[in-house]
């Protein structure tokens, strides 16, 4: 087996897991409505079918008042068990098992009747909670309690109790947002003593033979944070409480530190899981940025991890562990981190899904079943849009054509993969080639579809991507005014100064590529950490140190016409993470700029009354994309069904979210 640790089974002692692959507790939005855990069940029955060890539900509250939003999941009530119960049902029909995550927001609940060691407010939601009075505490701890025992009862095989990235548990252990002077409060161990408590008394309501994770802080990654002595001793205890499992937690919401986007290195937090194996018997996991099977079996080869969590992943790729045992790894999805459908849909109040993967949580509605009637489909683009359609359309049975004037498949991956922390996009195209051998699609490179060579088709889809939208400022025809494809794909040469024109999410790529040298810190976990501030020696508190970023390749400017701070619009989840990269590199970023011309001495801009020069060797315009749609305007009197997706579609910024739902979907119906 070429992961043998991967698939070496794990005794817990009252129950044996077949393999040491943990699915990772995710919110979906699906929890929180009764009449969606039909779809919720759907969704977790099909990764148990997957072959995963233990799985592992978004977080479901102990009370109203632990409720991260109004109406939220939870599970406090004897009536809200046999929803519950379509979930274990569905799981063990398929052989697997399944724990759920019993989560109270604390300060990060986002609602007016939300509670907390102390009344102190949250820097990422509105609402300053109530601090919980002694008996407060008592009842809370009684809330944990009886959820596990409901979740016993709801046919769970365990629970997993979230005592890390800050919220209610955590929130007790740090002087950051514990200010209390009584029993539950003013020194560690009586700051330790909420999760303690709840552990032992959880165990003793639910017996030994019921499995109980904790999910332990291991880097809080904010000031005032727990010292790792202080976390070392707490582990200890929660050994001894009655925990089966303790799995890491980095981080809180609100730390300065990115831990789960594309640009953390793979596997970039493992070494802290290693720290505490040295404190700790218990079965560990470790968590944050593990997609591949060979970074998986080689934390547990090397003795870093007993398990490896993966929640994303398994978004991606509900066959992730069955095509691991296979040795099919090349036929893995792999999730590339991007936040887009999952994290970002959650903050939004939307149903969660993955970008490269649209059926995750949708797994009822968008069903690939054989077309009842074999077609020959044309399928004209070699972007995300296109090759989600065509082999969507060729796993269903259909005969398809994919043409695509480059010589190479991807579109705008082949830039996207060329920029510092995005490299995973380098993934899924492996994953689509990989699908197209397999599917039996026909592809044809380097070559241009014309109306003329589509006939004979039964449909024909219009994938043919974007065209950048030219700029209009005086001197815009200078040899050193290029656009973000010259410099991306081309490899146009760059000066030492540069100012970039248009700062949406390729403005900031552009940006990100040019003061970074390749390789990016994003492939080294000891760059990554030193440039970011994480202290890998675990003596500062927190795990936090002064960031040392590695100095820019070039000085940047990056302009918007908009008034305002750039990169405003950019996802939430990974917007920040751009700006702070872009601001420890001293790029300079401006909204409100109007364009007066480019000359021999730069780029002449105005920003309200002030007019200044900028020293610039080169100007690329990233001033947005326009639909290309040439090929779709000639077909339209070929007589045949013409569909349109992606870019050629809708061209706004490069959402490959959009153009692989839209690619999908439209051949999970034709």
């Amino acid at each position: 087996m070429r992961y043998p640790h991967l698939f070496a089974p794990l005794d817990l002692g009252h129950v044996t897991l077949p393999n040491r692959v943990l699915m990772g507790s995710m919110h979906t939005g699906l929890e929180d409505r009764a009449r969606d855990y039909d779809k919720l069940a759907a969704y977790f029955a099909e990764r148990a079918r997957g072959g995963v060890g233990l799985i592992v539900t978004g977080g479901l509250a102990p009370s109203i008042e632990g409720w991260l939003t109004p109406f939220g999941g939870r599970l406090s009530m004897p009536w809200h068990v046999a929803r519950h119960r379509k979930v274990t049902r569905a799981v063990h029909a398929e052989g697997g098992r399944i724990c759920m995550q019993i989560l109270h927001g604390g300060r990060y609940s986002y609602h007016p009747l939300s509670v907390a060691p102390s009344k102190l407010k949250s820097p990422i939601t509105p609402f300053t909670p109530r601090a919980l009075t002694a008996r407060g505490v008592e009842r809370t701890i009684g809330d944990f309690v009886n959820c596990a025992r409901r979740a016993q009862d709801a046919g769970y095989d365990g629970v997993e109790v979230m005592g890390s990235e800050g919220y209610l548990i955590n929130q007790f252990l740090v002087e950051r947002t514990n200010r209390r002077e009584d029993d539950w409060g003013g020194s560690v161990e009586k700051r330790q003593r909420f999760p303690v408590e709840i552990v032992e008394r959880m165990r003793a309501a639910v017996g030994r033979d019921f499995i109980i994770v904790y999910r332990l802080s291991m880097l809080d990654l904010v000031e005032r944070g727990q010292a790792w002595d202080e976390i070392a001793m707490l582990a200890r205890k929660i050994e001894t409480a009655g925990a089966s499992l303790i799995n890491t937690g980095i981080g809180w919401h609100e730390a300065r530190i990115p831990t789960i986007v594309t640009s953390v290195p793979r596997a970039g937090f493992a070494w802290v899981t290693r720290r505490m194996k040295e404190i700790v018997s218990l079965p560990l996991i470790t968590t944050n940025r593990i997609n591949v099977p060979d970074v998986a079996e080689r934390i547990l080869a090397s003795g870093d991890a007993d398990m490896v969590s993966m929640a994303r992943p398994l978004l991606a790729d509900p066959d992730w562990v069955r095509k691991a045992r296979e040795d099919r790894a090349a036929d893995i999805n792999t999730c590339i981190a991007c936040n887009q459908a999952c994290l970002d849909h959650v903050f939004e109040k939307k149903r969660a899904s993955c970008l490269v993967n649209p059926r995750a949580c949708h797994e009822t509605e968008l069903v690939i079943s054989p077309a009842a009637e074999k077609k020959r489909i044309a399928v004209v683009g070699a972007g995300p849009a296109g090759l989600a359609c065509a082999t969507t359309l060729a796993e269903r049975g259909h005969a398809v054509t994919l043409f695509e004037q480059a010589a190479e498949i991807g579109g705008q991956f082949n830039m996207a993969k060329r920029i510092p922390g995005k490299e995973e996009f380098h993934e899924t195209l492996r994953y689509y080639a990989r699908q197209l051998e397999r599917t039996g699609v026909t592809l044809r490179l380097s070559t241009a579809a014309t109306a003329e060579s589509l006939r004979g088709f039964d449909e024909i889809v219009v994938a043919t991507g974007v065209t950048p939208r030219p700029v209009s400022i005086p001197g815009d025809e200078r040899a050193n005014v290029v656009s973000y494809i010259d410099v991306l794909r081309h490899g146009v040469p760059v000066g030492r100064t540069v100012a970039i024109i248009g700062a949406g999410g390729i403005g900031f790529d552009v940006a990100e590529f040019l003061v970074e040298d390749a390789p990016s810190p994003s492939t080294d976990v000891a760059r990554w950490t030193r440039e970011w501030g994480v202290d890998t020696t675990l003596t500062a508190r927190a795990g936090l140190v002064k960031p040392a970023p590695e100095a820019p390749e070039r000085q940047i400017w990056l302009l918007q016409r908009t008034p305002g701070k750039p990169g405003r619009r950019l996802n939430k989840t990974t917007g920040w993470v751009h700006r702070a990269t872009l601001a420890a590199k001293r790029v300079t970023m401006l909204g409100g700029v109007a364009y007066e011309g480019i000359d021999d001495h730069g780029l002449r801009i105005r920003i309200g009354d002030e007019t200044q020069l900028l020293p610039v060797d080169t100007i690329v315009v990233c001033a947005g994309q326009e639909p290309n749609r040439t090929l779709k305007d000639e077909l339209a009197g070929v007589g045949v069904p013409v569909h349109v997706i992606g870019g050629a579609d809708v061209a706004a910024e490069l959402d490959a979210k959009r153009a692989i739902s839209q690619g999908t979907r439209l051949a999970a119906r034709l």
